[in-house]
């Protein structure tokens, strides 16, 4: 009861507590359509806003065509539908394992809400006071889930604005949907030959360009964006930085990462199995030109097809089917390699972590009770194409001594197999922590950065301070909407008092960290755990990307 309860202050449901005290019924004028939303206290919200044409029919598979003009006025009062969203398979579990995985999948990301093709929209929160001459800064909100589940719906924006009138710095909330799983993260060598890959990110980027041309109707200035995204949605604030060879085109001038850095990703014709395997079950292998032939296909049968792909809490786990992956143009290489080159985004940013990020994942691997077992899974799922030295360096890395795994701290408890908590280390750390150490190793010293870590929810059965905890510390209230909102506003994190956040560098690595401490809530801490498995692991993905 404990894991339910608390999930109502992660998806926001905390702005209810504020007496509702009925409005005029809010309303802007974006070209010459009247565009009507909704308010409640001192929030005003407009949703299920279009920002790019339906990729339906012969847009499926396109990039996003930008919306019209708008002409016609119309009521903004409701979410619009989430994209397509691949079905979940969770492990079979029970007891209060299975409790504390169902709080934290179905309760956090993976509630899903109606789909649809017809789901490129985007939802506005404003301070219901805010005119078109505030010029408040603007949070763009990128939802994560493995790009796979979530959806803007999942996620109450009047939370962030409401505090942000608190703090006496209001602040525009966005959000967006954008396609997710084989709908927007299509790869194979078709794809990359018609110049179509990474559809997922040129959504978000799409909408970011809405927002430059429209937010101002909202009161919001569109030279103070700050993107910000949890996991998937994370990791695709880092790519938005590493896109067009780090060119913003000035859509943002800041960002703030939870659970997500340039991730090791290869070519996008390393997807062409999983685009096979789709041509064949939809009955296109016949056809001249296959991926014209996918724009073709009922609805239902294509997502059929894709719903049979690995899903993230497969066996395969984190070496997802359906991600970003470098197609030449959008993203021109491998994310870690873009930032290798200095090809990044110059802005401020904040980047964390949750501590035990790889025990959610590691569910699926059971079955692995051997070191042997565990070497043939890196070498023939996880890494193909790493080699018996590389293999057997991670394995003296990433020891089989329980009390060294993830959950880390917990000593003999929370060991499901001989192989979870090694297991849980090694993939949370080649997936989250490495990437996010190696993002700061890169960029520190050349832009401001700040990093965190979270210990809190260590009391969680098997899974500990889990991907995704960290939702509960801003969508519910807790510092990090504070330390989110001072960011937007002012570039830096701080407060004039109280507990100094200081900036990232190589010489003194400092992490501000979350624990379940009355007393010590927050502290700083050094970022220097594991440093060299991580420094090994990162070299090794850079030489077999996913």
């Amino acid at each position: 009861m404990l894991y339910r309860s608390l999930v109502f202050l992660a998806i926001g449901i905390s702005s209810a507590a504020a007496a509702v005290v009925p409005r005029a019924v809010p309303a802007v004028t974006l070209d010459t359509a009247i565009v009507s939303g909704t308010s409640s206290g001192q929030v005003s919200k407009f949703l299920g806003i279009p920002f790019a044409k339906p990729p339906t029919g012969d847009l499926r598979f396109r990039l996003p065509q930008p919306v019209p003009a708008y002409t016609s006025s119309f009521s903004a009062t409701s979410f619009g539908p989430s994209c397509p969203q691949q079905a979940i398979s969770l492990p079979i579990l029970s007891g209060l394992v299975a409790e504390a995985v169902n709080y934290i999948v179905n309760s956090i990301y993976g509630v899903i809400f109606s789909d649809s093709e017809d789901c490129l929209t985007l939802n506005v929160v404003k301070p219901a006071s805010a005119t078109p001459t505030s010029k408040y800064p603007v949070v763009v909100w990128i939802f994560g889930g493995g790009f796979e589940v979530g959806g803007t719906s999942l996620y109450d924006g009047g939370v962030i604005v409401d505090r942000s009138i608190g703090l006496g710095s209001p602040v525009i909330y966005v959000s967006m949907n954008y396609r997710v799983t084989g709908f927007g993260f299509l790869a194979s060598k078709e794809v990359k030959s018609a110049g179509v890959g990474n559809l997922g990110l040129q959504d978000q980027r799409e909408a970011l360009r809405w927002i430059q041309k429209y937010i101002g109707a909202f009161g919001g200035d569109p030279t103070k964006v700050t993107i910000w995204g949890e996991s998937a949605g994370a990791i695709s604030v880092s790519l938005q930085m590493v896109a067009n060879n780090g060119n913003a085109e000035g859509l943002f001038r800041a960002s703030f990462m939870q659970s997500g850095s340039p991730i090791p990703v290869g070519e996008i014709t390393n997807g062409q199995q999983y685009y096979d395997a789709i041509v064949s079950q939809t009955g296109c292998s016949g056809s001249a030109d296959t991926l014209q032939c996918l724009r073709t296909v009922p609805y239902a049968t294509l997502k059929a097809a894709i719903n049979r792909s690995p899903g993230i809490f497969t066996y395969q786990s984190l070496r997802l089917a359906w991600l970003p992956r470098a197609d030449g143009v959008f993203l021109a290489d491998n994310p870690q390699k873009l930032v290798q080159q200095g090809k990044v985004a110059n802005v401020p940013f904040i980047t964390g972590d949750c501590d035990d990020e790889g025990t959610l994942f590691s569910l699926s691997t059971l079955n692995i009770t051997t070191e042997s077992q565990l070497k043939t899974y890196i070498k023939s799922t996880f890494l193909p194409g790493v080699s018996d030295t590389e293999i057997n360096t991670l394995a003296d890395l990433y020891p089989g001594d329980v009390t060294e795994g993830s959950p880390y701290g917990t000593g003999i408890l929370n060991v499901l197999s001989p192989q979870f908590k090694r297991i849980a280390s090694f993939q949370g750390d080649g997936v989250f922590q490495a990437p996010r150490r190696f993002f700061l190793d890169q960029r520190s010293g050349k832009q401001n950065t700040w990093a965190f870590l979270s210990k809190r929810l260590k009391v969680l059965p098997i899974l500990g301070s889990v991907h995704a905890s960290d939702i509960l510390n801003i969508y519910g209230g807790g510092e990090l909407t504070d330390y989110l909102i001072r960011f937007a506003v002012n570039l830096d994190p701080n407060s004039k008092t109280g507990l100094q956040w200081p900036k990232y560098t190589t010489s003194t690595r400092k992490l501000l960290t979350f624990y379940d401490d009355l007393l010590f809530p927050q502290r700083i801490t050094d970022d220097t755990y594991r440093k060299d498995a991580m420094a090994f692991l990162t070299n090794v993905t850079l030489a077999h990307p996913i």
